[in-house]
Order: C-alpha cells, then structure tokens, then sequence
C-alpha cells in the first residue's frame, strides 16, 4: 500500500535569515558568451548562451545566513510503498532529501547530514544533497531554499501522490511535479508540467539535479561515446567517453575520483536512444534515472580532487560526506535555453530507483558492454514503452485538483490570478495549481493593495522597501497611481525605477528615483541611482553617490557591502579603511567587509592582525571565487618581503605558493589555472 504523511526531519540548521533589500538588476544583455572548442559541431551550438545571463529580479538575494547551526525540525513529507521512501522538504524547494529502497535499507541518494546553505544559487542560498527541481533559468533555483506548494492528488491507481508546484515571478510560468510511488512499484515516478500562459515564446531551461555519494568505486554511466567537457576556466569541448586519450596517464571520466578538479560532462546521447543515467558501486549496484525522450540532456559534475574540491566537499556537508551530481535535463547542457511557443506546455516523466547487475560488466574496460548491460537492466525494470504508458497515465493525474494543500509556498500566483481577472485577461494558470489568497502575506500586501485600492501605502525611509515587482503587466497600474494623492509618495517611485530599470530602461529609471528623491530623499533611491552611474561607467558620479547613500542611510549591511565593494574596485584603499574602522561591531565582523578590509589593509602596506581573518568560518565564499586563496598569498608574499627587505617580484611569489600553501579551510580554488 502506498501511503504519503506528514513527518519532521530533524538536523544541524542553519536559519536563511532576512531578504537582502537591494535590488540586483539584470545586465544590457540576454546572452551569454561561451567558450566552444571548434571541433565541436553546428547542432551542439545552436542555443549555446541563448538567453543564459544571471538574472533573480523580482527576487530578493538570500545572503544573510551564517554557518551557525542548531537542531531544527524541517518537517518533511513522506511518500511510501513496500520497495521505497521517499522523503521531501517541501520548505527547501520541495527537495527530495532521501530516497531509501526497502529491501537492502540503501540510501540511493546523497543524503547531507546537515542543512548548511552556501552561495552556490541564483539567489545566492543553496543547499547540496538530494534532488532538485531547477526552472525556467540557468543555475541552482530561485526557490531551492523557499516554500514551495506541496497538495497530495490521487493517482492513476487511487493512491496517494504528492505534488510540488510554483508560480515563476521572473518569465510568469507555473511548474508542477507529481510524484507517484504504485503499490510495489521498484521505481518512483516523477512527471513534471510546465505551462508557457502568454501569447508569446519564452527561453525555458530544466535540470533534475541529482546528487549521489561519491566513492572511488562509483561509476557513472551513460548510454554515450563522447561528452562535452566543461572544465572550469576553459572552453566547452568535445571528449570521448570513457577516457581522455593523448595522455601518459589517461583518466576515465566516468570515475569522479579521477578528476583532478572541479568538471561538467554533459553525455552526448544519440537522439534514437533511451535517456538515463546511473551511478553504480563496485558491486554494480546503486541509482539509475531515466526519463520520457523530452529530457535530453545527461550530465555528471564533479569537484574533483584538489584541495579546493575536496573542502567544498566538507563545506557543504560535513567532512566524509562527498558528493557528485548526476542531472538530466531540456536541452543538451546547462549553458542553453530552448524556446517554448506561446500557450503550450510540456510534460515528461523521469523513473529514480535502484538496480543491480554484472559488476564485472560495468566496470570492464569494454565501455559499450559497460553501459548496455546497464541499459539492459533498466529496460528490465521499467521499459521503455511501459514509462511512456505510465506517463500517458499521469496526464490525467497533472491535471487533477488536490485533495488537499499539505504546504503552502508564496502568494505570487494568487495575486497574479486576481491580477488577471481585475485587468479583464484570460486566466492561462491552470486551475488545478491551487493558489488560494490565504498563502498571500506582508510581501503580497502591497502590490494587492495597488491592484484593489489604486495605491501602494506608504512606508518610512528608513523601512525596509518591501518585496519587488518587476512584471511588466505592473508597470501602467503603478504608474497610474502616482497621478492620485495617496499614491504620489518615495517609495511608488522607488518601485517604478526598478521596474524601469530591469527593463533596461535607464533613463527612465533615472528620472523615477530623482522623483523619489523629490518626494523623501532616501538612500534607497540614492543607493539605484550610483548603480545606474557605475553602468554608465561614470565612477565618480558612483562613488559620490554611494557615499550619500550611505550618510543618508539606513546604514544595513548590505548597503555597507556595497560601498566597500565599490570604494575597493576604484582602488581607494584609505579611504576604505577608514571607512570600515567607523563601523559599529556589528557590520564590522561581517565577513564581506572582513574581506574588503583585509584587502585595503594589504594594499595599503598595513598588515598588521591579517593572519587572524583567514581563522573565521567564511560562510558566503561563491563557487568559483577565490578570494581568500588570494588575500592568503598577498598576506605572506608582503610579510616575506617585509622580513626579508626583498623585492616584491615572481621569485617571491612563486617562492610563496611553493612555501605557504593555504589552509584547506580556505581553499575553495576549482581549476587548474587557480592553483
């Protein structure tokens, strides 16, 4: 019998704390440029970069956690049968955390003992471990570390089946997975629908990413002969599966430990063939994945196994618990989107489960007989026509209403549905996606109080701003208000400069914060306004700007992170030092402006307590940022010269990197090129 319940899930958290307030506006450009080696061919580039740029607007960053962590109950919701459990977090993105398979008490997935966020997300908060759900645009999930809707509906077969789902702020989607677990099923199912509600195309972008414990013994399999190799800091090329030729000591990429350093391989499956992966164990046991033929894409990632992989490894988790991705996912690889036409949707079903075959086969040197005995077993637990079936089975289920809302996420699409009927549109959400008004809260409330009462209300300068909107359907009903007595005030224009802003609209945006400025002067608008002189290159006009905003207040640390940031990338080193030993405590011991201080104190030849900072536990370190390795080699590469009355030259340096190696607590470096 299948059963879903609701169940805590209890572990060493740390809390995301509170919304970073300022917004982070997207670049002039929607592509982004990428590195391809010219042998790879005309059909593998086609979207290559295509309407990739970051981008997090309306988002708020989550960047205000720390790596103090207590016992918390996270609750978990708990889908069962008599061959797997499977256990979601629908407070962390609806994360599949666990996935145990019965019958040999076998964890399949990485399980991370702890919930640790670190900045690996387009929000900046991420946790590894488990399976994701990545929507809409490139990179780790707006929502990884929020509330997402979570309702049980009823399957094909009556049972019990949990569904998480969402309304997408950022290109106005909905995306919904409906799990079901049949009564003895060896295989959980997963069919996910994404509905495209406009009367024009959007970039849609899709990865289940998957992680598994890493072990020297772990292959990861896949039915190609050649990936498309992304090592970090180098260009994408093609590489033949399993080994890198052309070497004295060739390595097989399908082992992870083998990977000298952090590495994508996205698996080059022949359109004809069935879609999957699998990570399986010297016993040629462990996790497969496959899918309906939509998700094309297969990819392993890896940290490899320098120093700086091994301590993200440890960062992430905790040492002993190393990991390796295996994803699967709409296009080829992660540095694309593909088109979706106006009004459609697209649905496929991905199989998670266990399998067991021929140890000696999967690990042979033979790696067509490696991967097709793997295939073989597959087909045998679940065929290929069987998961169409079931797939076709499901559509039904996608369609359901729930039978009940087991957790609730955020009031978006609720407002975005009462949006629509008050502008007279036609409502495309589909109405079995149950965004009801009580998941509407304080951020909600004031863009609903525009839509009914004409008006935002009125906050203080010195308020937090609120939750943004940068919709562009917004737009006419915030400009509209400003022409009313109630809603002529700092923080409406403040708004519309963001909305104007993310649309690339700079001048306008320009002239919406001097109104604002007109009205209250704030360092909310002053703060936009250095953003818009620094685009325009104009860095005194930035600086200047940033200095009012700062003297205007409030004085929140992010707005001191920013001013540092600033004050360092214009080389002002005094000035940066000064301003930071006039903090209070509190900002000071902030660990980003720890940085910025080390950074002035080095330039500025005072190196005097340096060697303290590299003994805090960073938490915010970004993945691929090295920040720390390089304030560690400028720390003794001056404190040697020092000592030794000696130039500061490349003998020295290279004198240094051989001498000091940096502490594996600090070193988060990912490429060769780094170390």
């Amino acid at each position: 019998m299948t059963t879903l319940t609701v169940e805590p899930y209890v572990l060493p958290a740390a809390l995301i704390g509170q919304e970073n307030p300022l917004p982070v506006f997207r670049g002039d450009r929607d592509d982004s440029p990428i590195g391809l080696d010219a042998a790879i061919p005309q059909e593998d580039r086609r979207y290559m970069g295509w309407q990739t740029a970051f981008r997090v607007l309306p988002h708020r960053m989550q960047d205000a956690y720390s790596r103090n962590r207590s016992e918390r109950d996270i609750g978990s919701l708990v889908l069962e049968n008599g061959v797997l459990r499977a256990a979601f977090l629908p407070g962390w993105g609806g994360k599949l955390a666990s996935l145990i398979h019965k019958p040999t008490g076998r964890e399949l997935l990485h399980r991370n003992p702890v919930c640790q966020p670190a900045n690996l997300a387009l929000r900046n908060a991420w946790t590894s471990g488990g399976i994701e759900w990545n929507a809409g645009q490139p990179g780790h999930h707006y929502l990884t570390c929020s509330p997402v809707f979570s309702a049980q509906v009823t399957g094909p077969d009556g049972a019990p089946c949990l569904r998480i789902y969402e309304w997408d702020r950022v290109k106005g989607f909905s995306w919904q997975v409906d799990f079901w677990l049949p009564h003895d099923s060896p295989v959980l199912l997963a069919r996910t629908r994404i509905v495209n509600p406009h009367p024009y195309e959007i970039a849609m972008y899709w990865w289940t990413n998957i992680a598994v414990d890493e072990r020297e013994d772990v292959r990861v399999l896949v039915p190609a002969e050649t990936a498309l190799c992304n090592p970090y800091m180098r260009s994408l090329e093609v590489v033949p599966l399993p080994k890198l030729t052309g070497s004295d000591h060739p390595r097989d990429l399908t082992y992870s430990t083998q990977a000298p350093h952090a590495a994508d391989f996205f698996s080059r499956i022949p359109h004809d063939r069935r879609k999957w992966v699998a990570a399986l164990d010297g016993d040629g046991a462990g996790f497969f994945e496959t899918s309906t033929d939509r998700l094309r894409g297969r990819k392993l990632f890896c940290w490899g196994m320098g120093p700086g992989g091994r301590q993200w490894q440890s960062f992430l988790a905790a040492p002993g618990h190393a990991y390796i991705e295996i994803q699967a996912g709409l296009a080829r690889t992660q540095m694309e989107c593909l088109p979706m036409p106006p009004n459609t949707h697209w649905t496929w079903t991905e199989a998670f489960g266990y399998l067991e075959t021929d140890p000696a086969k999967v690990h042979g040197d033979d790696w067509p007989t490696a991967w097709g005995t793997v295939a073989d077993e597959i087909e045998h637990i679940v065929p290929r026509g069987e998961l169409t079936r079931l797939d076709r089975a499901l559509a039904a289920t996608s369609a359901a209403p729930p039978v009940r809302i087991l957790a609730r996420g955020s009031g978006w699409g609720a407002l975005e549905r009462k949006r629509k009927q008050r502008c007279g549109e036609r409502d495309a959400i589909p109405p079995e996606l149950t965004f009801d008004e009580d998941c509407m809260g304080p951020d909600e409330a004031p863009w609903q109080m525009l839509l009914t009462e004409g008006a935002l209300p009125y906050r203080g300068p010195d308020s937090d701003p609120g939750a943004l909107m940068t919709q562009p359907e917004w737009e006419p009903l915030l400009a509209a208000s400003l022409t009313t007595g109630q809603g002529d005030h700092w923080l409406a224009w403040w708004h519309l400069g963001n909305m104007r802003m993310e649309a690339r609209d700079i001048r306008g945006a320009c002239a919406a914060w001097q109104e604002s400025l007109k009205r209250e002067r704030t360092g909310w608008a002053l703060r936009n306004l250095a953003v818009a002189a620094q685009r325009e290159g104009n860095e005194e006009e930035w600086l200047r700007l940033m200095a009012e905003a700062w003297a205007t207040g409030p004085q929140v640390a992010a707005l001191a992170i920013e001013y540092a940031a600033a004050m360092a990338t214009a080389s002002r080193f005094p000035d940066l030092l000064d301003f930071i030993r006039a903090l209070p405590e509190t900002l000071r011991c902030n660990e980003r402006l720890m940085m910025q201080w080390a950074r002035a104190a080095l330039e500025t030849g005072d190196i005097e307590g340096i060697e303290h900072l590299f003994e805090h536990d960073f938490a915010t370190i970004r993945e691929g940022e090295v920040t720390l390795t390089d304030l560690w080699f400028a720390y003794h590469e001056r404190r040697l010269a020092k000592e030794l009355g000696a130039p500061l030259d490349d003998a020295l340096r290279r004198r240094v990197r051989k001498e000091y190696p940096p502490p594996q607590c600090i070193d988060f470096r990912m490429a060769v090129a780094e170390q």
